[in-house]
């Protein structure tokens, strides 16, 4: 899953994918590294970032994945917790939503399961502005991230969204220290219990920064280390700025994993 975000202030390309013309020349290159979707989010949600209203979301995002599909045939994922954003995103051409917020905005679980698209659900406690504030877990962090998706896995099941259309993502450097982030990875396997497809998106991420002293453009190698072990750890989408690179290291990856199964 390569990230395009369409919005001047994310964390790492804030600013780089404004213009139409940027937006699409960008998911060109990611496609042809490899990329098999597309993430398009027009709200930043580093920490302390700044709220944008429905019409600007509105505004930043509907054309992207318009041209996205009608021009590049993608497979396009919209990163949203705005219940509109989720429907006309659907009528654009969307095939999938990515929700930070886990479907807890007014609505949301509603518009989500109107779309009838698949919809992953990310563990954060919180909102953006503050979640990085003082998180704390009572019990090991991986216990804490499962049962908080199971219990939301089972409330969007009883709104009405069916199962077989859910993802979960364990939500690394959301309402996470450093320490929660290493530990959740290292203990992931425990999200396979859900028996759910699992998304992790762990690309440029201050985890990377905090660990190796790296700035936010140094932290490919770090990142492609993540990523490996993530695969292993039971991970199926990665969602990641530098597609090509990480192409690589997950097939690697993923051919060992699979020595000796028959080459399936």
């Amino acid at each position: 899953m390569g990230i395009l975000n369409v919005t001047p202030d994310s964390f790492s390309d804030g600013g780089h994918h404004v213009a139409l013309d940027d937006a699409l020349r960008r998911a060109e290159q990611m496609l042809a590294e490899g990329a098999a979707i597309i993430d398009v989010g027009g709200e930043s949600t580093r920490p302390g970032a700044a709220e944008v209203s429905t019409q600007q979301e509105l505004d930043r995002v509907l054309p992207v994945v318009e041209t996205l599909v009608h021009e590049l045939d993608a497979l396009v994922s919209v990163d949203t917790s705005t219940p509109e954003v989720m429907r006309e995103a659907a009528n654009a051409g969307a095939g999938m939503l990515n929700d930070v917020r886990n479907l807890r905005r007014d609505g949301a679980v509603r518009a989500a399961a109107s779309t009838g698209l698949p919809v992953c659900l990310m563990h954060m406690l919180g909102e953006p502005g503050d979640m990085q504030d003082a998180p704390h877990y009572d019990r090991p962090v991986e216990e804490a991230v499962a049962e908080f998706l199971e219990e939301r896995v089972a409330a969007c099941e009883a709104s009405g969204l069916r199962r077989e259309r859910l993802l979960i993502d364990p939500g690394f450097g959301f309402a996470k220290t450093v320490e929660h982030n290493l530990r959740l990875l290292k203990y992931m396997d425990r999200l396979t219990s859900l028996e759910l497809p699992i998304l992790v998106g762990m690309s440029r991420k201050s985890m990377i920064g905090k660990v190796l002293e790296r700035p936010v453009e140094e932290r490919l190698a770090g990142g492609l280390a993540l990523s490996a072990l993530a695969v292993e750890r039971g991970a199926r989408i990665l969602r990641v700025h530098d597609v090509g690179p990480h192409v690589d290291a997950v097939n690697m990856a993923w051919a060992v994993l699979k020595e000796g199964c028959d080459n399936d």
